[in-house]
């Protein structure tokens, strides 16, 4: 260890050392459909609280629920964050990181969470492609690995619509040809819509999911802040999901006041849009949570001015009282600070018959919580194309270790072609499957 970075480490410790905020509810009081929410707790330094990536030991696996397996359908990737399965059973999978955001986080806390952010094993340069996995004797694991398209600039969301191969840049939504069985496409992409980025970038991940007849795309964008401390200004457009028309690039604000949302699903019963959020920070180890919701076209969800439906975060000057009025509350809170992040519903999957009606969550872990939250995939049960109020269940778990180290952190989630849970682990860079036990 260099001087330098022995430096570095000690001022990390010390100033991790200094964070003593400590949550007083338990996680599940931060869950469910009406979950308690406490007071704010401002401190001086916010809580960091990170479990430091060390990857998997030779043989080791995350541990599956009651009734299922898992094991590895593809290892020895970079950084897999996000995943899509194709018609013909091919699974895609965005090997992705952060772009440069010179302007984010800049002065003391900005240095200190990117020396948090690279002991959580999120340092790394992106990889910037996407790879194909095929599984072509369905044994459940890929035998054949194929780099699809690659110089891309931090991808993330994916979606096929007829032939066409729609990706989700850090700065715009992009179509490329796509032929059933391609493993390699060279064609350069047309832009379809450019979406918000600049040098601050604060939330850079892009998802995208397509209407049921193709027409068009729901695409994320998160916001530029934690609670808008660098103005409104440079929130234009973020917050929100955008729908954009694939033939025109035609886009208007589907929904906004939603801090950061990254998953995307359609709910078969109610044909409704669901989506994942990740809520605002540093204000307590028991706030916010972050929230499973159907989305309203036209729908305010409250960011930044206010959380959870009208409860007015005071830190936001000037405040919109005529906004908050009309904030919608999330149908599910999924815990505080457990960065929910995949999302996928259950139609079609092959897992027990208690799975059969609900959505997957893959929670990618707490920064902002002490004692530690997320690290695991869970399953929101829905009655009726809504959650029915009972608890989330544990899928996957294992994530993180007794010692406080994470062998993995769970991201995005997706039904394979067998409907079998596929897992993307981005600091275990596998790609875990979850089956039925036979």
């Amino acid at each position: 260890m260099t001087a330098v970075a022995r430096l570095s480490f000690a001022l990390t410790s010390l100033l991790l050392a200094a964070c003593g905020e400590v949550a007083t509810l338990p996680i599940s009081a931060g869950t469910g459909p009406q979950p308690t929410l406490p007071g704010p707790r401002k401190t001086l330094l916010p809580t960091i609280n990170i479990a430091p990536a060390k990857g998997w030991a030779a043989g080791a696996t995350p541990r599956a629920g009651p009734g299922m397996r898992v094991v590895a359908y593809a290892s020895g990737l970079d950084h897999p964050r996000w995943l899509h399965v194709l018609p013909n059973g091919d699974v895609l999978v965005a090997e992705t990181n952060a772009p440069p955001k010179p302007e984010d986080g800049k002065g003391l806390r900005g240095w200190v969470m990117g020396l948090v952010m690279q002991r959580a094993g999120a340092g790394v340069p992106s990889a910037n492609r996407i790879t194909l996995l095929r599984d072509a004797d369905g044994d459940g694991v890929a035998e054949l690995r194929s780099v699809l398209l690659d110089s891309l600039h931090s991808p993330f969301g994916m979606a096929l619509v007829g032939h066409d191969l729609y990706v989700a840049d850090s700065d715009a939504v992009l179509r490329f040809p796509y032929a059933a069985g391609d493993t390699r496409i060279t064609v350069a992409g047309t832009r379809v819509v450019e979406l918000p980025a600049g040098p601050i970038n604060h939330h850079w991940t892009k998802n995208l999911i397509a209407s049921p007849d193709g027409s068009k795309l729901y695409v994320t964008v998160g916001s530029n802040s934690n609670v808008a401390e660098n103005g409104m200004e440079a929130e234009a457009g973020r917050a929100a999901i955008w729908e954009v028309d694939v033939a025109t690039g035609a886009h208007r604000i589907f929904a906004s006041g939603l801090r950061n949302p990254n998953g995307l699903a359609w709910e078969p019963e109610t044909r409704a849009l669901w989506t994942v959020v990740n809520e605002r920070d540093e204000i307590g180890s028991d706030l916010v949570p972050d929230y499973l919701t159907s989305v309203r076209d036209g729908g305010f969800y409250g960011w930044p001015y206010s959380y959870y439906g009208q409860h007015i975060d005071q830190r936001v000057q000037p405040q919109r009282p005529d906004l908050v009025a009309s904030a919608i509350a999330p149908d599910f809170a999924l815990g505080p600070h457990t960065a929910s992040l995949g999302l996928a519903s259950a139609a079609g999957t092959t897992l027990p018959g208690s799975f059969a009606h609900g959505m997957f969550i893959g929670q990618h872990g707490s920064w902002n919580r002490r004692p530690y939250s997320g690290y695991k995939v869970i399953f929101v049960p829905f009655a009726h194309g809504k959650p029915s109020g009972g608890a989330p269940v544990d899928v996957l778990t294992g994530f993180l270790g007794e010692d406080g180290r994470a062998s993995g952190r769970p991201v995005g989630v997706v039904l394979d072609r067998q409907g079998a849970l596929l897992v993307a682990d981005d600091v275990g860079n596998i790609v875990w499957r979850v089956s039925a036990r036979p």
